[in-house]
């Protein structure tokens, strides 16, 4: 899944001479933590947050204080057609709340740590009504081919698969799968040679 399919389009941004008293109101009016900052022709030439309006202990001290001042200058930035799981690792990373995101070289959007958890919550189902079946699956008896077969058999729509990183002949897989009877299912993966370890609805 693509950064550009979870941004926050048409982006409010800030000039960088601006005084931070406004851009604790942009903040403020629109709900928001993160502005790119731009100049005159409307380039990104920094990014300002929450956090760093923070510094300032008293209202008064931003009145006369300009964005360019306080603003990280030359941000990390990420481009529109980049994975989810790039910005993820990338925020993650550098420990940063937020990413302006670019296209062609333009500012298109703005992409935050909140964002990305609504991207992977939606990716992995997880607010859908789910059963999560954990699977310690048996090579010797087809591997995970037999085992989404036997899924498959009865009814049941994977939503999503996971697995653990251990190398063996024997890997545990979680099954994301619609809502169905895990019981028939159960007995039918271990009549196969495959040990269920878990099922969770």
């Amino acid at each position: 899944m693509k950064v550009k399919n979870w941004i926050h389009k048409h982006p409010i941004t800030i000039n960088r001479m601006a005084l931070l008293q406004e851009a604790a109101q942009l903040m403020k009016q629109y709900n928001i933590r993160h502005l790119p900052v731009v100049d005159d022709e409307g380039d990104l030439v920094g990014f300002v947050t929450e956090s760093d309006l923070r510094q300032f202990s008293f209202p008064s001290m931003i009145e006369d204080i300009p964005v360019h001042q306080v603003m990280v200058t030359n941000p990390r930035t990420i481009e529109a057609g980049a994975s989810i799981e790039d910005a993820a690792r990338l925020i993650h990373d550098k420990k940063i709340g937020g990413l302006p995101v670019m296209e062609n070289g333009r500012l298109v959007g703005v992409i935050t740590a909140s964002d990305l958890l609504s991207a992977f919550i939606e990716v992995m189902g997880l607010l859908k009504s789910t059963t999560r079946i954990d699977v310690l699956v048996s090579e010797e008896h087809g591997g995970i081919e037999m085992v989404t077969k036997i899924i498959k058999s009865h009814d049941c729509e994977i939503v999503n698969v996971a697995m653990d990183s251990k190398e063996g002949k024997r890997k545990v897989y979680y099954f994301r799968l619609e809502h169905c009877d895990a019981d028939p299912l159960v007995k039918a993966l271990e009549a196969a040679g495959h040990q269920v370890l878990s099922v969770m609805d």
